[in-house]
């Protein structure tokens, strides 16, 4: 059985035919198929990248541009080694002799009245320098001085010298010697200038500005000043402190 067409119904098939074959490529299955492959995809995606060139890339990401944009600068203005800090940079170590900045009363001239002898703490640098503040009238004192001629005789060959300071402002050279003579003490007396007592005052403590306290302090052999504690200390307690500071 066959069938029979129209010439009108044929020119509305030819028509439906041109319009089909008139519309985009890309809506077609198969133009869809290939827009969307791997590779298109990758090609699209690379694109952008592509237009820098690698080597572009290179000296923006690689490992040397980054350590030459961080010290572009340094290796400009010299070697590595120039950049280094100098010696003169460099802390300076301390020497024995900046080790301790002395007191000012160290320096202070002092008369020992029982030889008329001009001295100064600082003129015993290097040495254990045993120093007590007194005075004539305080009978505490005179026990301390007992403890410490005893110890005179008990240092052997550890050499210590001891000072005795009169803080009195009452008191003066001929009292001071007056006690001396009549105890026999073999040390160094001296009475204190008024600046010296307030320094000692301020430095370690206005209980060293009382007599009856017994203040004493070692001078080690560096120049630092040790406190010992108040009250009357015995011969041994006073050789076992000196030994102790010698060993710092």
């Amino acid at each position: 059985m066959s069938i029979k067409m129209k010439p009108f119904s044929l020119v509305l098939l030819g028509a439906a035919l041109l319009a089909a074959c008139a519309s985009p490529a890309a809506t077609t299955p198969d133009a869809m198929l290939e827009e969307n492959t791997p590779d298109a995809m990758m090609e699209k995606t690379l694109d952008p990248m592509m237009e820098e060139t690698p080597g572009e890339m290179m000296s923006e990401g690689t490992p040397e541009a980054v350590e030459e944009t961080a010290h572009g600068e340094m290796m400009d203005e010299g070697t590595k080694e120039a950049a280094m800090p100098t010696g003169e940079a460099m802390p300076a170590e301390a020497t024995p002799g900046a080790m301790m900045e002395s007191p000012g009363w160290f320096s202070a001239g002092l008369t020992d009245v029982r030889t008329g002898e001009t001295f100064s703490i600082k003129d015993y640098s290097g040495k254990l320098v045993l120093v007590e503040t007194m005075a004539v009238w305080c009978p505490t004192c005179l026990r301390q001085q007992n403890e410490m001629a005893a110890l005179s005789g008990m240092l052997g060959d550890l050499e210590v010298v001891i000072v005795s300071l009169d803080i009195d402002p009452n008191e003066d050279s001929d009292l001071l010697k007056g006690h001396v003579d009549q105890q026999g003490f073999d040390w160094a007396f001296a009475v204190a200038p008024q600046e010296v007592a307030r320094e000692i005052g301020q430095l370690y403590g206005t209980q060293f500005l009382n007599p009856p306290s017994t203040p004493m302090l070692i001078v080690d052999t560096h120049g630092e000043v040790h406190t010992l504690p108040f009250g009357v200390k015995s011969a041994d307690d006073l050789k076992k402190a000196l030994e102790d500071t010698l060993m710092m």
